[in-house]
C-alpha cells in the first residue's frame, strides 16, 4: 500500500490522546504562531505593562507581526485626552514589553484615539421600544389564527411595557 505524503487533511487517526494543536485547522494554527501568543500575553499582563494609572484610559487593540514590509507594531486605544500621557509613556511601554518577552517585540506604538462616552439619539431611543413589533411584525401577520395574532401582539406589547 501507498502513502501520499502531500495530502492536505490528515486521514489517519492516531490513538491516545493528541495535542489540541493537531486538532486545529491549518488557518487557524497560522494565526496562533504568527500573533495569537504575543497578543494574548499582551492583553493578559496589560496592567503590569503599562502601569495602574494609564491602564485606566488605554488597551491594546492589535498587533501586526514584523515582516519584510514592516516592523512589528502595536495599535493602543486611548481615551480622547489622555494622549499625552500615552506619548511620553512610550518608551516605557516599548521597554517594559521587550523585558517581559525577552527580545524586541514592539518596535513601534501606534495610538488611536476614541470617546468614552455613548451618545444616543432620541430617535434611536424610540426605535428601541418598538424592537419587538418592528422585529416580529411580518411574522405575526403570517400566522393564520386571529385568537393566536391578537395575543402574540398583547404580549409584545407587554414586554414594551417592561
Amino acid at each position: 500500500m501507498q502513502f501520499k505524503n502531500n495530502t492536505k487533511q490528515r486521514n489517519v487517526s492516531i490513538q491516545g490522546l493528541r495535542s489540541f494543536k493537531d486538532t486545529l485547522p491549518k488557518n487557524v494554527k497560522r494565526i496562533i504562531n504568527k500573533k495569537g501568543h504575543i497578543y494574548s500575553e499582551t492583553l493578559s499582563n496589560w496592567k503590569y505593562l503599562v502601569g495602574d494609572e494609564l491602564f485606566k484610559f488605554c488597551y491594546p487593540k492589535t498587533f501586526k507581526s514584523s515582516n519584510k514590509f514592516g516592523v512589528s507594531t502595536l495599535v493602543i486605544m486611548v481615551k480622547r485626552g489622555h494622549e499625552v500621557d500615552i506619548e511620553y509613556s512610550k518608551k516605557d511601554i516599548l521597554n517594559k514589553m521587550n523585558a517581559y518577552f525577552g527580545y524586541e517585540v514592539v518596535e513601534k506604538l501606534k495610538f488611536i484615539s476614541f470617546d468614552d462616552e455613548q451618545k444616543v439619539s432620541p430617535k434611536l431611543e424610540i426605535n428601541e421600544k418598538n424592537v419587538t413589533i418592528n422585529r416580529y411584525k411580518d411574522k405575526i401577520s403570517d400566522v393564520k389564527n386571529e385568537k393566536i395574532k391578537q395575543s402574540l401582539l398583547e404580549l409584545t406589547k407587554v414586554f414594551k411595557k417592561k
